[in-house]
C-alpha cells in the first residue's frame, strides 16, 4: 500500500478514530480529538472545519 489515499479516506479514517475515541473515554473533549485527528491524518484546516461541524451537528443530534 502507498502512503498516498483517495480522496476523503484520511477523512472517513478521523471520523471512525474520534469515535471510536469518544466512545472509549466519553471525557476526552471534541475539539482536542480534533486537533489530534488532523495530526494523525494529515488533514488540512477545510477538513478541520468539517470535522468541527460534523461532530458539533451529530451531538446536537444527540
Amino acid at each position: 500500500m502507498s502512503g498516498i489515499e483517495p480522496g476523503g479516506e484520511h477523512l472517513r479514517k478521523a471520523i471512525k478514530w474520534i469515535s471510536a475515541e469518544r466512545q472509549e473515554d466519553g471525557e476526552k473533549g471534541i475539539v482536542r480529538l480534533i486537533e489530534e485527528a488532523c495530526i494523525r491524518f494529515n488533514l488540512s484546516p477545510v477538513d478541520e472545519a468539517f470535522l468541527d461541524s460534523f461532530f458539533k451537528e451529530k451531538g446536537a443530534q444527540g
